[in-house]
């Protein structure tokens, strides 16, 4: 049986992080042209899972269901992070 009080490591090849941006630049393309809130659709899809929350304009849809919501929450944390505190700490 696993302990559960110990922290888990989580690494998450690089490749993946290229791929996850061009998605998340698609998919904001794609939505800012049908005239939808990108932000509030995005994280509208990330916290249920519901890819009707994504417009299916430019194959948008189907393009964010390929990359994982944790790899999308990830990246736009690690953007975050990097641009917010980048020298800071």
């Amino acid at each position: 049986m696993r302990k559960v009080n110990n922290t888990q490591y989580f690494k998450v090849l690089k490749d993946t992080d290229a791929v996850v941006q061009d998605v998340i630049q698609k998919v904001y393309t794609a939505l800012t042209e049908k005239g939808y809130n990108p932000v509030n659709q995005i994280v509208g899809y990330v916290m249920s899972g519901d890819p009707t929350y994504i417009t299916s304009h430019k194959g948008a849809r189907s393009l964010i269901m390929k990359v994982e919501r944790d790899e999308i929450i990830e990246e736009l944390l690690r953007y975050y992070i990097d641009n917010e505190f980048n020298g800071k700490m």
